[in-house]
């Protein structure tokens, strides 16, 4: 792909796809961490003389409707404070408000256009004719082949990658591609189901693989041990057996937790006990490793050189069940592995616990993050490598 920093920009009206798509609360962000990623990007084209026009979605609008709760103005008056300059919003169809080098402006939400969701080639070309340069620097979204993602690159007189997504595109490359091994990788969430892919991959790629959360209860049953009445996919039992047995052929590890920590209830005041993974009884149900499995856990990280984290191995939300994920947190934050990490329940621990500088790259990717994992090649992604050939 050709990156923004090879084309010439000065005097140039380009056109930057963005991820602004950032909680609100009453009109207001609530977290801005998305924009602030996307900074340096905007005050690199401004620094090169560019006329930039920004782009976005926010939320989940009727296409083709017009819906104040989710317009971009909030999102305008913030990057207005952080840039130090006006950023005026303007709809598709009126003139951009860029006349001079340094100029930026940002184009109402794209979920509001009709056409953008099915890739329209109408709106593509529309939203290409804004432009001499088009950037595609939002990976949260590039997994998703819509007119401000694809279609516009195509039609756009050029395209290229922003530093933004180059450097999530670097951070997956130097865990899959070219890692120093020991490669640890590690997968939470609720149910296999969800992840079965991602585990799948995996398992070519990495030495160790851990797994949390009711993904480790659904391994546990298929290694025959009692998961009470925790949440777990008992038609998924089969499958878990056959990762396991392939992970023997392939001569890497499985992490299972031997103790966890059991209740009745999900509360934080619910009545805790440790078991061993052998001894879970009727009506109690799972919700985070116990103290020898933290220990063990704490000692494959250690010497693990490539990390990928994605989700907690408890549920970290509810305070007695959140020592395993913690300690988790705290191990990858004194390693001296490369490590990565992304998805929201996971990005959530890292804020919880406080690790934030602590770990090399963080992905707010999200469902692109996860395609990734699954070996997918992004539809944003595979696009800018066509237009170049």
């Amino acid at each position: 792909m050709v990156q923004m920093e090879e084309i010439p920009l000065t005097n140039q009206r380009v056109l930057i796809r963005e991820d602004f798509n950032v909680p609100m609360k009453d009109g207001k962000i609530t977290h801005a961490v998305r924009i602030d990623a996307a900074l340096p990007t905007i005050k690199q084209a401004i620094a090169s003389g560019a006329q930039v026009i920004l782009m976005s979605h926010l939320g989940r609008p009727r296409e083709g409707q017009f819906d104040a709760q989710y317009s971009l103005q909030p999102i305008a008056d913030y990057l207005s404070t952080c840039l130090g300059q006006p950023v005026p919003l303007f709809q598709l169809g009126q003139t951009p408000p860029v006349k001079n080098p340094g100029d930026v402006a940002l184009l109402e939400n794209v979920r509001f256009l009709t056409g953008e969701e099915n890739n329209s080639p109408v709106l593509a070309k529309q939203l290409a004719a804004l432009c001499h340069v088009f950037v595609m620097d939002a990976f949260a979204v590039a997994h998703r082949a819509q007119a401000s993602t694809v279609g516009v690159a195509e039609y756009a007189p050029q395209a290229c990658a922003g530093p933004l997504l180059q450097k999530e595109l670097q951070a997956l490359h130097a865990v899959f591609d070219a890692p120093k091994h020991p490669v640890l990788a590690i997968v939470g969430g609720s149910k296999v189901s969800t992840k079965l892919k991602v585990l799948t991959h995996l398992l070519d790629k990495v030495d160790i693989l851990v797994v949390g959360g009711g993904i480790a209860n659904t391994f546990l049953a298929a290694k025959g041990y009692p998961v009470g009445d925790s949440l777990y996919e008992a038609e998924l039992v089969p499958v878990a057996k056959q990762l396991c047995a392939q992970a023997e052929k392939l001569g890497k590890t499985i992490w299972l937790p031997q103790d966890v920590v059991v209740a009745t209830t999900l509360a934080d005041d619910a009545v805790v006990t440790v078991k061993d993974c052998t001894k879970v009884l009727p009506g109690e149900k799972i919700f985070d490793i116990g103290p020898r499995a933290i220990q063990d856990l704490a000692q494959v990280v250690k010497h693990a050189k490539t990390i990928l984290w994605n989700g907690p191995v408890g549920v970290f939300e509810c305070a007695p069940f959140a020592k395993g994920t913690q300690a988790l947190a705290q191990e990858i934050a004194h390693s001296n592995a490369f490590s990565v990490a992304g998805g929201g329940d996971t990005l959530a621990a890292i804020e919880q616990f406080n690790i934030q500088d602590k770990i090399s790259y963080l992905s707010t990717g999200g469902g692109a993050f996860l395609e990734m994992l699954e070996g997918k090649t992004l539809p944003a992604v595979k696009i800018l490598q066509e237009v170049q050939n």
